[in-house]
């Protein structure tokens, strides 16, 4: 189907080196500009964010600091890219909450106007989320056929969830998983070791301030020392631990960085 547009729709999609608007850079843009008339043109760059990728991101876009090594910064391409999306509407996949206050940060920093606040914005993951509900209920509907009854009750939610994993495993056996990338991330199996692989988070706490990188290597994921290697922090700034455990942080996340502080006086 063709798109009603009056004006050019500019979809673009970011990689940076994390998760903080202030702190983090872009290190791969595109955009897709959709005319009018149905003419697609497309921009697309590698950047050099000017500060190491942390290995945790590099896990997720597989873009290494050697990649970016002589790519330009975004200062140097940042009023071609004002000028490519000039006039035109924005979207993309959760774009409100990631994207395009990354990307507004950058113009910022390149002293290049880039007026947001005019242009009309669609975001395709507000749509599915809308549409396409991803709940208990909607996951029962989905895998079960069936509608859940009692919904937020215990009893009822909790056999439902019994419900889904049983479904899903009939469902998806014997075959293979990939991330996000296409990278094999093992086998669907009747087997609680190979779940417990693909469903298990990359966070060291419970809270996510300390995740693991694509090694197992803790690293924080809050902060200044955001993507650094929490042994290295530790080493180099013992008072971290400190500031941590007398801080207002869970203590699931203490323990565990206790854990990993006592581990290197056994070495």
């Amino acid at each position: 189907m063709k798109l009603n547009l009056k004006i050019p729709l500019c979809f673009f999609d970011l990689e940076t080196t994390g998760t903080s608007i202030s702190q983090d850079r872009i290190v791969e843009i595109a955009v897709v500009k959709m005319m009018p008339n149905g003419e697609i043109l497309e921009k697309h760059n590698l950047v050099n964010p000017t500060i190491p990728i942390p290995p945790a991101s590099t896990a997720i876009h597989g873009i290494s600091d050697a990649d970016v090594a002589g790519k330009p910064s975004f200062k140097e391409i940042a009023r071609e890219y004002a000028r490519f999306m000039e006039g035109a509407d924005l979207s993309g996949f959760n774009i409100l909450k990631f994207d395009i206050p990354i990307l507004v940060e950058e113009f910022l920093r390149a002293d290049v106007e880039f007026d947001y606040s005019r242009k009309r914005i669609i975001d395709s993951q507000r749509i599915y989320h809308l549409m396409e509900k991803r709940n208990l209920s909607a996951a029962y509907r989905f895998y079960c056929d069936k509608d859940l009854t009692d919904s937020h009750s215990a009893v009822a939610d909790t056999r439902a969830s019994m419900e889904v994993l049983l479904a899903q495993v009939a469902r998806y056996e014997n075959q293979p998983v990939t991330d996000t990338l296409g990278n094999p991330m093992g086998w669907m199996k009747n087997d609680m070791d190979e779940l417990n692989k693909l469903a298990s988070s990359d966070m060291v706490d419970l809270a996510g301030r300390m995740v693991r990188d694509g090694q197992g290597e803790a690293l924080f994921n809050f902060g200044k020392h955001k993507g650094r290697k929490v042994l290295e922090v530790l080493r180099t700034e013992p008072s971290y631990y400190d500031w941590i455990m007398n801080g207002d942080f869970s203590l699931d996340t203490k323990r565990k960085l206790t854990e990993i502080k006592l581990s290197t006086l056994k070495k």
